[in-house]
C-alpha cells in the first residue's frame, strides 16, 4: 500500500509497494489513492504482480498519477486532498 518516489518527472522509476494489494502511493509529499484498488481478495497483490514490490514507472500530471510496468499493468491514482499519511497500513 505504500510507495515513495523522491522526484516526479515523466516516467519516474518506482518500486510500487504491492504486498497487501495496490491501494495507495506517495509521490514526494502527495498521497494518491488508486481509482480501482487491486488485490487477490485475500490481501495480496493480484496474480501476475510482484510481491512485495512491482518495478515500473509513475507519471504525475496535476492530481493524477499513473503507474505502468513492462508487464502491461497500469494503475491510475488520484491525489487525496489534505492527506498526511496512508489510509491503510500493511502488516
Amino acid at each position: 500500500m505504500r510507495s515513495l518516489v523522491v522526484a516526479a518527472g515523466p516516467g519516474t522509476a518506482i518500486n510500487l509497494y504491492t504486498h497487501c494489494g495496490i491501494y495507495e502511493v506517495r509521490v514526494q509529499d502527495t498521497y494518491f489513492v488508486a481509482d480501482k484498488p487491486r488485490d487477490d481478495g485475500l490481501g495480496n497483490p493480484p496474480l501476475g504482480w510482484g510481491n512485495p514490490y512491482q518495478a515500473g514507472s509513475i507519471t504525475v500530471a496535476g492530481s493524477e498519477a499513473v503507474f505502468r510496468d513492462e508487464n502491461g499493468h497500469t494503475v491510475t491514482f488520484h491525489a487525496k486532498a489534505g492527506a498526511t499519511a496512508f489510509l491503510k497500513t500493511c502488516s
